[in-house]
This record gives C-alpha cells, sequence and structure tokens, in this order.
C-alpha cells in the first residue's frame, strides 16, 4: 500500500518490499455472484516469449528466465458496455515445476497501487519457489499500469520537478508551490490519459480478474494479495464469493477507513519504523551517532540543509523532498536499514548518490530519465476507489496533525491529490463483505510502516470468511520477511487447505 510521503510524492510501499531478494461501473455487494460474458469464456491467452520486462528502479533490462511466459488478455474497458472498447492487460506467467500434482494457477497483485505485477513477478519468482511447484504463477499490470494503458502525467523532466519538491518548511509559501504543483499535475494526468481515467479503480480490476480466471481455466480464483493487493483481494471476493480459491491476503489494507484515517495511521506507522531504525542502529554501533537523539539530529539538519542547499548528484540535486522519500522507502524491510545508514552517513558527509537511489527506486524513475507508471497510476487508482474529494480546510487539518506526529513524514496525504482529480470517485471499493466465500487468510505485521496492524483484525472482521494470523515483527509485509513460522503457515494453507487456528501468531 503507498503512502503519500509528501503532498506531491505519491510514493510509498514499492507494493511489498522485495529486499529479500472514471468511476467503477459495476455492482457490490456479498450476496450476488456476478457471471463471466461468454465472451470472456471463450477467450484464451496467447502465451509467449517475455521481451520487454525491467528491473525495479529500471537500472537495465531484464532478462526473463526460460520458463517465463508473457500474454494478454483483452477486457471492456467499461464494464457498463461489455461488448464496446476493450483494453487489454498485460500477464506473466511460470509455470508449475514440481514435484506434486499441479493444483491451478495462483495470481498474484504485489501492491501499489500501481506496481507492475509483470515486472515484479520476473524478479520475485524464486522468493516463491515452494509454492511454483505445485501452481502456476501468474501476475499482471493492472489496468492504468505499466502495460496495460498505464497512465502518463507529463514528461520526465515535468515529473522531475513534481517529485522533487520540498515538503518543508511546513508554511503557507510551502503549501502554495504544493498546491500549485499538484493541480498541474492532475492536468497532465487529464491531459495524456483522460479516455482511460475514469475506467480505473479497484472494481473494475477486480472484474477483470475474474475474466482472467476464466481464461487461465480454473474454476476458482487463488490469489496472493500484498499492500494494495489485499483491497483488490477483498473487493474480488465481495463481488464474486463463489468463485474465491485459496486466498492469502499480506499486509491488509483496511478499505473503510477515509483518507484523513489512513493519514495518521501511516504516518504514526513511519515515524515508528523511523524510530525502531535508529535504535537498531545505535545498538548495533550506529555511523550516524552514539545514541539515537544525536543520530536524529544529524539526520534533522541534513533535511534542513537540503532545502537551501541541496546535494548535487550528477546534474540533479538531492532535494528534502527526494531525501525524505528516500529514507521512507528503505523503512520497508529491516533490510535495508544498513544500507539506509549508510546512505545517511554518506550524505553527511556530502554524497547524496545512495540516497538518490533509493528515490529512484521509490518513485519509478529510470536512469535515462524517464519514469514508470508508479507514480501516476497510484492517485489514478487511489482517487477513483473514494468518492472524498476534501476541501482546504480538511487539508489542512489533516497535515498539521500529522506534522504533530512527525515532521519528517507529516503531510496532507493523497487527499491533496484527490482533491483536484479530474475524474469523480465512488466509494463502492470501500465496503467489503465475503459472505459466501471458501476460507480466506489475512497476514499482519505489528511492525509494519504502511499498512498498520490494526487494520488486519478491522479486515477480517468486514469480510466476515477471513481468519487472522499476526506476525510480531518489523517490515512492510509478512510472507517475504524471512519468517519461517508465516511462510510455513502460507504454504500449508495454499498447497495443502490448513488454515491457522484462529489468534495465531508468528514471532519476530
Amino acid at each position: 500500500m503507498r503512502r503519500t510521503l509528501t503532498t506531491v510524492t505519491v510514493t510509498a510501499g514499492l507494493t511489498i518490499s522485495l529486499a529479500a531478494c472514471g468511476t467503477s461501473t459495476g455492482s457490490a455487494g456479498g450476496g450476488t455472484t456476478p457471471t463471466a460474458s461468454p465472451t470472456a469464456a471463450a477467450q484464451k491467452i496467447a502465451w509467449g516469449a517475455c521481451t520487454d520486462l525491467t528491473r525495479r528502479g529500471g537500472d537495465a533490462p531484464a532478462t526473463p528466465a526460460a520458463t517465463m511466459q508473457c500474454g494478454k488478455l483483452a477486457v471492456p474497458l467499461d464494464y457498463g458496455k461489455p461488448d464496446g472498447e476493450t483494453i487489454d492487460l498485460a500477464l506473466i506467467r511460470v509455470p508449475a515445476t514440481g514435484p506434486g500434482a499441479r493444483i491451478g494457477s495462483l495470481v498474484f497483485n504485489f501492491g501499489g497501487p500501481g506496481a507492475s505485477g509483470v515486472d515484479t513477478m520476473a524478479q520475485a519468482a524464486k522468493a516463491f519457489g515452494t509454492l511454483g511447484a505445485r501452481y502456476d504463477l501468474v501476475s499482471f499490470d493492472p489496468r492504468g499500469v505499466q502495460r496495460s494503458r498505464g497512465v502518463t502525467c507529463g514528461s520526465g523532466a515535468e515529473m522531475d520537478a513534481f517529485t522533487s519538491l520540498n515538503t518543508l518548511p511546513a508554511n503557507a509559501e510551502t503549501r502554495a508551490k504544493i498546491e500549485t504543483a499538484t493541480r498541474e499535475f492532475a492536468l497532465r494526468c487529464q491531459k495524456d490519459s483522460g479516455e482511460v481515467l475514469p475506467y480505473i479503480g479497484t472494481v473494475n480490476a477486480a472484474q477483470d480478474l475474474d475474466r482472467m480466471r476464466v481464461a487461465l481455466g480454473d474454476a476458482k480464483l487463488n490469489y496472493f494479495g500484498m499492500s494494495y493487493g489485499t483491497q483488490l483481494g477483498a473487493v474480488y471476493a465481495t463481488k464474486f464469493p463463489k468463485n474465491v480459491g485459496r486466498t492469502v491476503l499480506d499486509a491488509p489494507l483496511d478499505p473503510s477507513v477515509t483518507l484523513e484515517e489512513r493519514t495518521m495511521a501511516q504516518t504514526t506507522g513511519f515515524q515508528q519504523a523511523y524510530e525502531s531504525f535508529l535504535k537498531n542502529c545505535v545498538a548495533e554501533g550506529c555511523e550516524l551517532g552514539p545514541d539515537t537523539e544525536t543520530a536524529n539530529k544529524k539526520i534533522d539538519r541534513l533535511m534542513e540543509r537540503s532545502i537551501n542547499a541541496p546535494l548535487q548528484v550528477g546534474d540533479r540535486l538531492l532535494t528534502q523532498g527526494l531525501a525524505s522519500t528516500a529514507v521512507a522507502a528503505a523503512l520497508y524491510s529491516k533490510l535495508s536499514w544498513p544500507f539506509l545508514e549508510s546512505a545517511l552517513d554518506s550524505a553527511l558527509k556530502g554524497d547524496g548518490g545512495a540516497l538518490m537511489y533509493l528515490a529512484d527506486t521509490y518513485i519509478g524513475r529510470r536512469p535515462d530519465g524517464t519514469y514508470s507508471s508508479e507514480m501516476t497510476s497510484f492517485p489514478a487508482i487511489t482517487c477513483v476507489d473514494t468518492a472524498e474529494r476534501p476541501d482546504e480546510e480538511e487539508l489542512i487539518r489533516t497535515e498539521e496533525a500529522a506534522l504533530k506526529i512527525s515532521p519528517l513524514f507529516g503531510n496532507a496525504g493523497a487527499g491533496s491529490l484527490c482533491s483536484v482529480w479530474p475524474v469523480p470517485g465512488s466509494d463502492e471499493a470501500r465496503k467489503v463483505n465475503a459472505t459466501g466465500s471458501g476460507p480466506i487468510l489475512v497476514v499482519a505485521g505489528k511492525g509494519d510502516p504502511a499498512t498498520p496492524y490494526q487494520w488486519g483484525p478491522r479486515l477480517v472482521e468486514q469480510l466476515k470468511t477471513a481468519t487472522l494470523l499476526t506476525y510480531e515483527g518489523e517490515g512492510h509485509g509478512a510472507y517475504l520477511s524471512g519468517s519461517r513460522c508465516v511462510a510455513g503457515a502460507v504454504n500449508a494453507y495454499l498447497l495443502e487447505g490448513k488454515v491457522p487456528d484462529s489468534g495465531a501468531t508468528c514471532p519476530a
């Protein structure tokens, strides 16, 4: 689940951390089960070689494994007109390797919203090797993402200006600059991608998932959703409860929260993760200082200097906005904390290259100055998934409250973009109830900064058919955290159908 680090830098979540390796038109409600159209039932996916994979952050083209296959699936752009214009969804598949009988397909959404499932699966498939023995591992670029009519909002240079804006000092002048930049960004999105914007969103993506299920030849959808992918899975289970197969929702989002509530919870989560990073750093001999107070003061001074004297990195400047983005990027996984320590120490000594790398990876900026669609797909999906359009008074109130929690991460959240978004939103994706579905496994982490733990029990309560597994450790997402306990429980459920006992917990 992405959070908004600044009112303009819509970053956050790199989906689940892999450091270890318009208006929606469909009807919602748990009581009915929409059926796939004859057109969907007749479709076949033409699988072929993967030819355009890219590494996360765009370091270089990725070379696909010989077993990886890519394909496309045509789905209605507007489900209100099922026989009208279509949009091609890009898919990737890693066929089951054995040993053991093939169970079917396991479809992944790695989060965002806005992350490319095609690129992420190409890099992460080995991390799911135990599941890949008996499942075809499948992922996709959701509508409005990358190869699936990815949303664009201006040139690389315009995106650079947008993502590098400072958020400090938190005063009227800064707020005015951010407001102007936000409006200009939204207008560019409308200009470049206006035709598709009304039809991007989780409700339509859930209907796409069912078309995908049919085309893959599965009677039920086996699904692994991470971060934002948990909301997509929850909406799918609401719309198609009878079609739900084995479903895991890791790092869960509570879809019922308001934009203000989300901002408060995530600001608190990131501040807590930051403080945990400082404590861990000091305990292991920190390059930033002998105690947390000293280390924090050094980082504060770095951020303050970056406002008026940003570090030169090649032909770019490491602004305060980019530096704070870099810090948040590394807080998603405890495994990246040593790199963050080193990057901050280098910046304090005048070298901002490592922090710039973290920020670029986070915002999807490639070395050639172009961007993936992560930064632009995020608001397109987020703002269509809510009818909220906060006014100036609400935005200022949210920002002031968030800044009291964290001067480093506090801001007005996604509400600032949604307030000026060029298409209306709907609350349909915020109402979930999977009554009638098979058992769903929700995995929530106590130290997750982006999807706070309390969202897990809340999602379980809303779904009605879910069981909660608690992970006591740090980081965004539990399955890839390195916890054998979590991996064992999830694998037992997906491979054998064994649901953990209610209240089950895995230690850090």
